[in-house]
This record gives C-alpha cells, sequence and structure tokens, in this order.
C-alpha cells in the first residue's frame, strides 16, 4: 500500500511548525505527499509548500492568515502552545485556546467533506472532566473577542496559564467535537506525557524536574516529538475516520497507570 494514511496531495495546516511537535507533525506530513501550509510565530526550517506567519495572541494576525491559507483545507494540526511562565496567564490562554480555536472556527466554513482537526492538549489537563461546570462556559464563547473577554474576567480560572488552557482545550474539544461531526468534521484532541522539546527546560524550571519525571510513568523516559506527531497524524487521517470529540493520551501508559493505583501521583506531590 503506497499511501496507507491517504494523505497524498492533501491540504494540511500546521501551526507551530517551526519547532518541537508541530515541526515533528509538519516533516511526517510532507514525506507523505501533503501539501502542508505551515503556521508559526517564527520561519520554519521544514519544506512546507507555505509559510504563513501568525501571532495567536492577536485577532487580525489570526484572520490574515485566514485569508492565506484560503479555503480547501483537508487537515488542520493545531499544535502551536506556550508553556505558561514567563508568559502571562491571558497569554498563555490566547495562544493555546481562543486563538487557536479562533484560527479551527474560521476555517471550518470551508473545509472539505471529512475534513480533520487535531489539537494538542497535555496530561498536564487532567481532571478536566470535574470541572465541566468552569470550563464549559469559556468553551461556548463565541469568537475571539469573546473568549478572551471571558478569561480576563475570571483570572481565577486562568490561574497558573498552562493547565488551564489544556483543560479547557479538552473540554471545548468534547463539546464542541460532537456538535462538528453532525457536518461530517472530525474533532480530536491528543495529550502528551513529557516530551523532549525546546519548551522543556522553561517546564523544568518552573514546576521542577522531579515533578516532570513523576509525569513520565512506567515507560521510565519522556518521549520524542516523533513519538508525539505520528499518533496525531494517525488520528488525522481518513483512517480514523469514525474518531471523533476523543482525547487520546499519549503518555507512556502513565494515566493507565495512575487511575489503576500504580501511581499515586498526589503523594509523590505531597513530597515534593
Amino acid at each position: 500500500m503506497k499511501d496507507p494514511l491517504l494523505y497524498e496531495a492533501k491540504r494540511v495546516v500546521v501551526t507551530g511548525c517551526a519547532s518541537g511537535m508541530g515541526e515533528a507533525a509538519a516533516k511526517i506530513l510532507v514525506d507523505l505527499g501533503a501539501h502542508v501550509i505551515g503556521l508559526d510565530v517564527k520561519p520554519t526550517a521544514v519544506a512546507v509548500q507555505q509559510f504563513v506567519q501568525v501571532d495567536l495572541r492577536d485577532k487580525s494576525s489570526i484572520d490574515a492568515a485566514v485569508v492565506a491559507i484560503g479555503s480547501g483545507i483537508d487537515s488542520v494540526f493545531s499544535i502551536a502552545g506556550l508553556p505558561g511562565p514567563p508568559f502571562s496567564d491571558l497569554d498563555t490562554m490566547l495562544v493555546n485556546f481562543v486563538g487557536a480555536r479562533h484560527l479551527i472556527e474560521s476555517l471550518v466554513p470551508t473545509m472539505t467533506p471529512g475534513a480533520s482537526v487535531i489539537c494538542t492538549a497535555s496530561n498536564g489537563g487532567m481532571g478536566w472532566q470535574q470541572e465541566l461546570e468552569t470550563l464549559i462556559p469559556l468553551a461556548a464563547t463565541e469568537g475571539f473577542d469573546a473568549g478572551k473577554q471571558w478569561c480576563e474576567d475570571h483570572p481565577e480560572v486562568i490561574a497558573s496559564g498552562y493547565a488551564p488552557s489544556k483543560k479547557i482545550l479538552n473540554a471545548w474539544v468534547a463539546w464542541r467535537g460532537a456538535q462538528l461531526i453532525e457536518t461530517g468534521i472530525r474533532l480530536n484532541c491528543s495529550n502528551p506525557g513529557p516530551t523532549q522539546t525546546a519548551m522543556m527546560p522553561t517546564f523544568e524550571e518552573q514546576s521542577g524536574k522531579a515533578i516532570i519525571d513523576a509525569f513520565v510513568g512506567p515507560s521510565g523516559r519522556r518521549s520524542s516529538a516523533e513519538e508525539q506527531a505520528w499518533p496525531m497524524v494517525f488520528m488525522n487521517s481518513a483512517r480514523s475516520s469514525y474518531v471523533a470529540a476523543e482525547a487520546i493520551h499519549v503518555d507512556g501508559g502513565f494515566l493507565g497507570a495512575m487511575t489503576t493505583g500504580q501511581i499515586d501521583i498526589a503523594g509523590i506531590l505531597s513530597k515534593m
């Protein structure tokens, strides 16, 4: 089978294509023959067919990117993100959720039949199901400005930036994905465990290496960007045509071990 994932000649958008998981996904998709449109705040070394500079904190920048991208998109890989500090809580929420959502929703009206979207969340967003009463009002806001205003009005919810941004991303994918599938568009998200990318030193500085290592789980190691990119490529492919509003955990068994009591993350954290 020459093209098992059926990406040949598909028009694919990848945000965060200049580094980390976004760069890895863009490289894979180029190799698979996709027409890759890469988006980032800085240039990429990947041989994408089109590069569009965008700042997901800025509505006008996103709107300009949508015009540059054009219609007929088959897949979106929403991978760009901020790690929290040194960035503000609001900037982190704008890039990781509000701006990312605005880009996706702006592309939805002209997506092709059977189109797909995958967002990159994190196992740092675990527990979102217990916070739906708080998260759904933000998920249900319409547009960039309303989402930004909600965040500004609820600083207590977005405090610490990174984890709340990943929780709302999971909640929005579950909520909005169940709606979009009625139109034939699949929306899913990936929840990576600790991954060795350019963001990792920032995570270690703000949280501590011991905490990062505690979330590695039974695999005993951090993943690579490529190990995170391939599951996203599969989830967004035509071979996953019945997967929608779902969250895949690419965490080396961490969630399974924690859920079944083989890891006591609360006990580990209490000793730190």
